[in-house]
C-alpha cells in the first residue's frame, strides 16, 4: 500500500496503572508498543508513560494528563493519540474531544496493523470481520469519532449522525459480518477436508507458535526451503502456510507456520483466526517458539500460554517442544539464566534460525516425539467385521497383515494419539499391544 508522503504524526501512551497486576515490565510494555506503531510507520513524535492512580470512566486517564496530553498534541501538531489500554467507546469519544485530535486505543492499532499485512482473500476477510465487529462496539453515540472517519476512508456506508442512521449503520454491518462468517465457514470446511486427507495420508501435522517477531517465519523458511516473509517487525506474517518437511529417519510431517501472538491479543482477532488456528488446535506436535534474548521473554510466554488456552490447547492435550530461538545473541552464561519452559513441555531446544545451530537436534526431538506418541498394536478383524478393515487403512499406519485364516485377518498397526481412544472403542477385545 502506498504510504502519505508526510506520515501520521503520532503521540504514543503507555498507561502505567497502580495496583494492577501483569507480567509485563512496563518499559517492555512502551517498547512493545513502539514497534507496534513502527508496524505500520507512523512518525512517532513522543512516546512515554503515564502513571494512572485509578482509571477514570469517561477518560480513562486523569484529568491533569488529559489535559497535558491536549496541549502537547497541539504544540506538536499531532494527528493521532495511541494509547496503550482498550478504551470504552465513550472514553475514546472523551479523549478525542479533549485532545481534539483522532485517538486509537491498542486494540484498533492491532487491526490497522492486520489490516495492512493481509495479504491473501481468507486473511482479508479474517481481519475484517475482527474490525467489524470492534467497530459495531463503537457506534452508539460516537458522532464525532464517526464524523471524523467518513473524511477519511472509514467505513463508506456510514451516514449523518441521528439515531436512525446509528440504526442503519448497526444493521449493515451485522449484515455483512454475516457475510463474512458464512464465508469464513467454508474456509473452515476447505481446510477440514486438507486436513481429513493429511490424516488419510498419515501424516502428522507440526505446528509452530510463538510470540509476534519471535522468529517462527525465519525458523520455518530454515526447515522448509520455503520463501515466508520474515522481517524484523512485528506480524510479519498474518496467512497460514503449510510444507511438508521430512525428518531424520525418512518420516513426513507436516510443518505449518501460523500468525504471530501477542499481549492482550483482541478477542474478535483470535476469533476471527480461528479457520486458520485450526492447524495449531489439530496440530500432534506444538512448536512454542520463544525469543530467547528478549528480556521479556518470559511474559512473552505467558501470553501465548494464554491465546493456546483461549483455543482450547495445553500440555495435557498435546505435545509442546519449546524451541529457544536466537540463542546466538547470547553468550552460555545469559542463555543458562534465561532458559526456563514456561509450564509443561516434552522438551527444550536451544535454536538459532540465523546460524542453523540446533535445527538438527530439533529434528530429532520432534521425530521422538512422534514415535512416543504412536503406539503398535496386534490386530484381529473377522471376516464379518469388512468395515473395519477399510478403517484401519484409513486411520492407521498398517506395519503387517498375515495371510488371513477361516476366522479373519491379523494387522500389526501403528495408532498415533489423535485416534486412540476411537481404536480402542471400536477394536475392543480384539486387540493386543505389539512387541516390536
Amino acid at each position: 500500500m502506498d504510504r502519505q508522503e508526510v506520515p501520521t504524526r503520532v503521540g504514543l501512551v503507555c498507561p502505567d496503572i497502580r495496583g494492577k497486576s501483569t507480567h509485563h515490565d512496563i518499559d517492555a510494555r512502551l517498547a512493545e508498543f513502539e514497534g507496534l506503531a513502527g508496524a505500520i510507520r507512523l512518525d512517532v513524535i513522543f512516546s512515554e508513560i503515564v502513571k494512572v492512580r485509578e482509571i477514570r470512566p469517561a477518560t480513562y486517564l486523569g484529568a491533569g494528563h488529559v489535559e497535558t496530553l491536549a496541549a502537547r498534541v497541539k504544540a506538536d501538531e499531532i494527528d493521532l493519540l495511541l494509547i496503550d489500554a482498550a478504551l470504552s467507546p465513550i472514553q475514546q469519544r472523551n479523549l478525542e474531544r479533549e485532545t481534539g485530535t483522532k485517538v486509537l486505543d491498542r486494540t484498533a492499532l492491532i487491526l490497522e496493523i492486520f489490516g495492512e499485512r493481509a495479504a491473501t482473500r481468507e486473511g482479508v476477510l479474517q481481519v475484517e470481520l475482527a474490525h467489524l465487529n470492534y467497530q459495531k462496539g463503537r457506534l452508539v453515540r460516537s458522532w464525532t469519532h464517526l464524523e471524523r472517519q467518513r473524511g477519511s476512508g472509514g467505513m463508506g456506508f456510514m451516514g449523518g449522525p441521528g439515531e436512525t442512521q446509528i440504526e442503519s449503520d448497526r444493521r449493515q454491518i451485522g449484515d455483512r459480518i454475516a457475510l463474512l462468517e458464512d464465508r469464513l465457514e467454508k474456509v473452515k470446511k476447505t481446510r477440514a477436508q486438507q486436513r481429513r486427507r493429511r490424516t488419510r495420508a498419515q501424516i502428522p501435522v507440526v505446528a509452530l507458535v510463538g510470540y509476534t517477531n519471535a522468529g517462527k517465519s525465519s525458523l520455518f523458511n530454515r526447515l522448509t526451503g520455503a520463501g515466508v516473509f520474515a522481517e524484523n517487525l512485528l506480524f510479519a506474517t498474518l496467512d497460514t502456510t503449510v510444507r511438508k518437511i521430512e525428518l531424520p529417519h525418512g518420516r513426513e510431517v507436516m510443518l505449518s507456520d501460523t500468525v504471530g501472538f501477542v499481549a492482550d491479543l483482541p478477542h474478535d482477532l483470535v476469533a476471527a483466526f480461528r479457520a486458520t488456528l485450526e492447524e495449531v488446535i489439530d496440530a500432534d506436535i506444538i512448536l512454542h517458539v520463544r525469543d530467547i534474548a528478549n528480556p521479556d521473554h518470559a511474559a512473552q510466554a505467558q501470553d501465548v500460554l494464554n491465546v493456546l488456552d483461549e483455543l482450547g490447547v495445553s500440555a495435557e492435550t498435546t505435545s509442546i517442544i519449546e524451541v529457544w530461538n536466537k540463542i546466538d545473541l547470547l553468550d552460555e552464561t545469559d542463555l543458562a539464566l534465561a532458559a526456563v519452559p514456561a509450564g509443561k513441555v516434552i522438551a527444550s531446544v536451544p535454536v538459532s534460525a540465523h546460524t542453523r545451530q540446533g535445527l538438527d537436534a530439533l529434528l530429532l526431538e520432534i521425530e521422538k516425539a512422534l514415535g512416543e506418541q504412536s503406539r503398535t498394536y496386534n490386530v484381529h478383524v473377522p471376516h464379518a467385521a469388512g468395515s473395519d478393515i477399510g478403517w484401519l487403512h484409513s486411520h492407521a499406519e498398517v506395519i503387517a497383515r498375515e495371510e488371513p485364516t477361516e476366522q479373519g485377518s491379523d494387522f500389526v498397526v501403528r495408532i498415533d494419539p489423535r485416534h486412540r481412544t476411537e481404536f480402542l472403542e471400536r477394536f475392543n477385545g480384539r486387540i493386543s499391544a505389539a512387541d516390536l
